[in-house]
């Protein structure tokens, strides 16, 4: 590693600022400045967001995956106090559509060989995109319920069973036919998490629940008047990226 201490009889003001001023005589024809005047440069409601998503019907899940992940969901996140749990919220929605899309298939992931276990600090070394490990650990889930479990699938199972699985898979102590339990489970968990605390528009955080539950504001664009008002509860309700629900049509 090179040092990043200025030569001796240098300053590190001025070594920033000879940087700062070769920038300008060098990098002058890229910057182009114009003058605006009686108006901002831009219009309401310009942007382009994200496309919501359908609430309605699994589009990459078929019927029998996406009621073992809704279960889950609701085991990881489990309802309370009147809290929706993770299946209300749309936890699996939200998963079944970001597998059907660039995540699903991997696409900002680095997938070429060789693949080898790593260590617990490396993450998981596989080479299967998310969607391909879902389709697998779902599948051995499955396998893994009916044959040992009373020939039941996971969402059929009393809720202290469910537990107790999710339990072993977290520890790698269930007997999964080629897939890790516990990397499954990992997955599940950080999935589940995205899908209770993200945007709604993408399927999951139904109402702004999770938000709601820690107090979040949302994509609220001015807090002026609450940034010295400190260790005291943020006073209204969340926004999405759409706005609240009874903003539309306005």
């Amino acid at each position: 590693m090179g040092s990043s201490r200025a030569p001796r009889g240098i300053r590190r003001r001025d070594l920033l600022t000879s940087t700062a001023a070769a920038f300008f005589v060098f990098g002058a024809e890229a910057a182009l400045g114009r003058t605006v005047k009686g108006g901002l440069p831009w219009a309401p409601d310009s942007v382009v967001p994200p496309t919501p998503v359908s609430a309605v019907g699994w589009y990459f899940f078929t019927a029998l995956e996406g009621a073992a992940v809704e279960a889950i969901c609701d085991r990881l996140i489990p309802p309370d106090d009147g809290n929706p749990g993770g299946k209300q919220a749309g936890c699996a929605v939200f998963i079944d559509r970001q597998l059907i899309g660039s995540y699903g298939a991997a696409e900002r992931f680095y997938m070429r060989p060789p693949f080898a276990t790593g260590t617990p600090q490396q993450g998981t070394q596989t080479q299967f995109s998310p969607a391909e490990q879902y389709r697998r650990g779902l599948a051995a889930l499955d396998r893994y319920c009916r044959d040992g479990l009373g020939g039941k699938g996971f969402a059929e199972l009393p809720a202290a069973e469910q537990d107790k699985l999710l339990a072993a898979m977290e520890k790698g102590e269930a007997q999964f036919t080629g897939v890790n339990p516990r990397e499954f489970f990992e997955l599940l968990l950080q999935n589940a998490m995205e899908g209770f605390f993200a945007d709604p528009l993408y399927g999951g955080n139904r109402d702004m629940a999770g938000w709601k539950l820690i107090g979040f504001p949302g994509a609220r664009y001015d807090y002026r008047d609450y940034i010295g008002q400190h260790n005291k509860p943020f006073p209204l309700p969340p926004v999405a990226l759409q706005g609240r629900p009874e903003w539309i049509g306005r």
